[in-house]
């Protein structure tokens, strides 16, 4: 067989198929790069949005007959105050470890999520800060009891979302792993109402104290741009291998010369 019809063999249907499959990888790579850069500009925007929120004063929460339909985003990492009575014998421990800390205490232990009934109706839980598992027992039978009314200034925070792997509450213990409210209200006798649907991590107290407030953890991952030049790496190198694939499928075979 001449090369000529070599090469004409060569040029089937597998090879512009081939070639097809690269150039929509290609075009694949390059939509993904462009996806990330997008995402990129989001979080950027975010996380623009949520510095800027933690630096507002302290506003106060509508009363509690108004909270139907209250948009929680609006709350998000926003400084509050709220006035009211702590229900310290309805603390419930939600699981954590504590690895950055601002206080003195770290590792494993709870966040101390206590209702706070508001002056002006509705049940808020408010995360009074870290405990070590040490004393975590004190705090789960409700021995620290602050007396009449408090005011407690904090960020507010939407509820965390369960993922599939997250093990139900302790509901006979009071512990769960997760702060969201509504399941944190399940667990309690009666149920609060009307609740709201985020929580407020209080502000650092006496250092030393605990419940160890003021420990709220502001992180986004932004690793979208690393994300994105990988995937325009990929959008480059794709083309430049089908170009020598090509190359290599349209040579001459080579010549055997016999000894």
């Amino acid at each position: 067989m001449s090369d000529t019809a070599v090469v004409h063999r060569r040029l089937g249907f597998g090879f512009w198929s081939f070639i097809v499959f690269m150039l929509a990888l290609t075009a694949l790579f390059a939509g993904l790069g462009n996806w990330q850069l997008n995402r990129l500009a989001e979080k950027e925007t975010l996380i623009a949005q949520v510095d800027q929120k933690l630096h507002l004063p302290p506003i106060t929460l509508p009363p509690g007959n108004e909270w139907v339909g209250l948009d929680p985003e609006v709350y998000s990492y926003r400084p509050v105050t709220v006035s009211g009575t702590l229900q310290p014998d309805q603390n419930i421990l939600v699981f954590t470890s504590l690895t950055e800390p601002r206080g003195k205490f770290s590792g494993p232990g709870y966040w101390v999520m206590t209702p706070l009934r508001l002056d002006t109706g509705g049940v808020l839980f408010v995360n009074r800060g870290f405990v070590p598992q040490a004393s975590a027992k004190v705090f789960l039978a409700g021995d620290v009891k602050p007396a009449g009314t408090v005011t407690v200034t904090g960020i507010a925070r939407l509820p965390e979302a369960a993922g599939a792997f997250t093990p139900g509450p302790d509901k006979i213990g009071r512990i769960d792993w997760v702060r969201t409210p509504a399941r944190l209200a399940a667990m309690l006798d009666p149920k609060p109402e009307p609740l709201a649907d985020f929580y407020v991590d209080a502000d650092a107290g006496q250092p030393g104290a605990l419940p160890q407030g003021g420990e709220t953890v502001v992180e986004f991952p932004n690793n979208h741009l690393g994300y994105a030049i990988t995937w325009f790496g990929f959008a480059l190198i794709t083309p430049l291998l089908l170009i020598a694939w090509i190359w290599r499928q349209l040579r001459p075979p080579a010549k055997n010369i016999a000894a």
